[in-house]
């Protein structure tokens, strides 16, 4: 579950292959942002036959099925290099092997050739975001952004950024902006809500979350999110309900637990940040 972060070494539990999911309870407390950009809304068939990729279907791959997609993948990019589609694509399954740094090599190397393809910038920035070069991402993701063609997506990857960075403010900014476009979005509420919850107003945080958590196409990193605010009020049995929904019951105890702990610390916002780090 994410707590008031984003990605600082932005690896979910939702995007790593089933044999590396039994990370640290605490670590998954902390798991939001630049979710819209994920993907950069250019997938839509296999990987292996388009160079593009169906995001249900990746959540759902299993690690055998990613590595045979990154083979044929890769080997399409070895073959041209210059296919900015190709290359999203391929370092989209990367990421979700957890080999980060190579997806941004992948990105990095295009991106040169192709300075002006705004969608591969979001790409190459949200990488960036992954393995904690976050000024960089914050330099890449600006030129992709468009002011008379805004995204919605590169706008709420800017916001998680900018937290990522401290600038609060100006990631509330980014997230009003992409909510103005895309109303109900889910990810950009559940960003927007740990971003409140980073500057202590969890009250309104939980507006958000529970906003987000309501639209049906959100998934278990909101309700976790959800959770995690309504822990740091002091509210563990909801908190634990919310992580029923998603979580075996060792789990839920290990996340409640983690939660508890934040909330006991004399700074509990510092306590966070901690587990953001190491997640």
């Amino acid at each position: 579950m994410h707590t008031g972060h984003f990605d600082t070494r932005p690896i979910r539990t939702s995007d790593l292959p089933p044999s590396q999911r039994s990370r640290s309870r605490a670590g998954l407390l902390i798991c939001v942002g630049l979710v819209a950009l994920a993907l950069g809304g250019c997938f839509n068939r296999g990987p292996t036959s388009t160079g593009s990729i169906n995001p249900s279907a990746m959540q759902q791959a299993s690690e055998s099925d990613l590595r045979q997609h990154a083979e044929a993948l890769g080997e399409r990019h070895t073959r041209n290099p210059e296919d900015a589609r190709v290359a999203i694509a391929y370092a989209t399954v990367l990421r979700r092997l957890d080999q980060r740094a190579q997806a941004v090599a992948v990105l990095q190397s295009v991106a040169m050739r192709n300075p002006g393809d705004k969608a591969l910038l979001g790409a190459y920035g949200r990488a960036l975001a992954d393995v904690g070069r976050f000024k960089e991402a914050d330099e890449v993701l600006a030129r992709a952004h468009l002011p008379e063609d805004p995204d919605w997506r590169i706008l709420s990857a800017q916001g998680t950024v900018a937290d990522q960075l401290g600038d609060h403010e100006r990631a509330r900014g980014y997230y009003r902006a992409a909510l103005r476009i895309k109303p109900d979005e889910p990810s950009v509420l559940s960003n927007y809500g740990l971003s409140l919850a980073l500057a202590g107003d969890l009250e309104k945080a939980e507006v958000q979350l529970r906003r987000a958590a309501e639209n049906p196409s959100s998934d278990s990193r909101v309700r976790q999110n959800l959770a995690l605010v309504l822990g740091l009020q002091g509210r563990f049995s909801e908190a634990e309900e919310m992580l029923a929904r998603d979580l075996p019951a060792p789990e839920v105890e290990e996340a409640v637990a983690a939660i508890r702990g934040m909330v006991a610390e004399q700074n509990s916002w510092a306590a966070i940040r901690r587990a953001d780090a190491g997640s």
